[in-house]
C-alpha cells in the first residue's frame, strides 16, 4: 500500500476513475449490459495498471538501493536485472554514469598517492639545502674563523640559497602549468635570437668548465608561433642539463631547421648519454638518473616537456650514436603557415 502513497499514482488512479465513470455511465444511458462489460473493462484495467506500474517502482525502488550500495559500500550493480522497457534507457545513462565514477575515483587515487610522493620529495629536495646552510650558518658564527675560510663558506650558503630559489620557483611554473592558469603568448619567435638568449645565462659557466657552445644557424630566418620567455626557460633547461652531463673542455652543439611542417630544434653534448633505463623516465617529475649529479632535482626537464607541449610540440631525448645526448625539439605551429592563411 505505500506505493499509493505517491502522488503521481494517486493522480494516475484519479483519472483513470474517473474515466471509468463516465464510460460507465455512457453505457448505462444505452443500457445495462453495455455498462456492465465497462464496468468490468474499466475495473480489469486499473488494476492491470497499477499492478504494472507497482512492478515498475519496485524496480526503480530496487534499483535506488543498489545504487546507494554502489555509491557508499563500492558494491558493484548488476545492470542485466534492468534491460525491461524504459529501464534500459535508465541502465544505459546509469552505465555510464558508474564507469565515469570509477574512472574519477581511481584518478582522485591517482592524484592522491602522487601529490604525496611529490610532497615528499619536495620536503627531501628543500631540507638537504636548508640542512647544509644551518649548518653553515653555525660554522660563520666561529670567532676564531679564518677570512678564506668565511669566504668560502658564504659562496656556499649563496650557492645552496639559489639553489632553493630555483626549485621553489620551478615548482610554482609547474603548479601553474598543471591548474591551467598559463596562458601561452602566439607571437613569432626568432629560433637565432631564442637559443641566443637561452644560453646567455650559461655562458660563465661553460667558461668555468672549458665547454663550448657551438650554434649551426642553417636558416637564419627560422622561427614559428609561441611565447618566446616560456621557451627560452625550456631551452635554458635542456641547456643546463648537456652543461653539466658534459666533461671538462667538452662541447654543446645547437642546430635547426624547419620544413612545411615544424621547426627542429636539436641540442646534442659529447658526454656520457643516458643510461639506456633512464631514458623512458627522463621528463619524469623528480626522476634522478644514474649520472645525475647530488645536486640534481629532477623537475628542470619535466618542466621543459611541460612547456614545448602546451606550446604544441614535442621533446624527445635520445641517444647519439657516436657518444652524448641529444634532445629534439619540434614546433609544429609555424608562422609562415599562419601568414599563408591570413593570405
Amino acid at each position: 500500500m505505500n506505493t499509493l502513497r505517491n502522488p503521481e499514482i494517486q493522480k494516475s488512479l484519479l483519472v483513470h476513475l474517473a474515466l471509468a465513470i463516465l464510460a460507465v455511465t455512457a453505457g448505462w444511458l444505452h443500457d445495462k449490459y453495455t455498462a456492465f462489460c465497462l464496468l468490468l473493462f474499466s475495473i480489469c484495467y486499473i488494476l492491470a495498471h497499477y499492478l504494472f506500474t507497482m512492478s515498475r517502482y519496485r524496480k526503480l525502488k530496487r534499483l535506488s538501493l543498489d545504487l546507494d550500495a554502489m555509491l557508499h559500500n563500492n558494491t558493484p550493480i548488476d545492470f542485466k536485472r534492468y534491460r525491461e522497457g524504459e529501464l534500459s534507457i535508465l541502465e544505459s545513462e546509469l552505465s555510464k554514469m558508474t564507469l565515469r565514477l570509477s574512472e574519477q575515483a581511481a584518478a582522485l587515487a591517482s592524484d592522491k598517492q602522487f601529490l604525496a610522493d611529490s610532497m615528499a620529495d619536495i620536503s627531501h629536495q628543500i631540507r638537504s639545502p636548508l640542512t647544509s646552510s644551518n649548518l653553515i650558518l653555525t660554522l660563520l658564527m666561529e670567532q676564531e674563523l679564518s677570512p678564506d675560510r668565511r669566504r668560502q663558506l658564504l659562496r656556499e650558503l649563496t650557492q645552496l640559497l639559489s639553489r632553493i630559489d630555483w626549485l621553489v620557483e620551478s615548482l610554482l611554473k609547474i603548479s601553474k602549468m598543471d591548474a591551467g592558469t598559463i596562458v601561452f603568448k602566439r607571437q613569432p619567435v626568432s629560433i637565432p635570437e631564442l637559443i641566443k638568449q637561452a644560453a646567455e645565462p650559461l655562458l660563465i659557466p661553460m667558461e668555468l668548465r672549458e665547454q663550448t657552445l657551438d650554434i649551426m644557424p642553417s636558416i637564419p630566418q627560422a622561427q614559428f608561433l609561441g611565447d618566446f620567455t616560456w621557451s627560452m626557460e625550456a631551452i635554458l633547461n635542456i641547456l643546463k642539463n648537456c652543461m653539466e652531463h658534459t666533461p671538462t673542455g667538452g662541447a654543446i652543439k645547437v642546430s635547426f631547421s624547419q620544413n612545411a611542417i615544424y621547426t627542429k630544434i636539436i641540442i646534442e653534448d659529447n658526454g656520457p648519454g643516458f643510461a639506456k633505463e633512464d631514458l623512458p623516465h627522463l621528463f619524469e617529475r623528480f626522476y634522478k638518473g644514474i649520472n645525475s649529479s647530488e645536486h640534481s632535482v629532477g623537475i628542470g626537464l619535466a618542466l621543459a616537456r611541460m612547456i614545448i607541449t602546451q606550446q604544441n610540440g614535442t621533446l624527445k631525448a635520445e641517444n647519439r650514436p657516436e657518444g652524448g645526448a641529444r634532445f629534439v625539439i619540434s614546433f609544429y605551429d609555424l608562422f609562415q603557415e599562419s601568414n599563408i592563411q591570413k593570405g
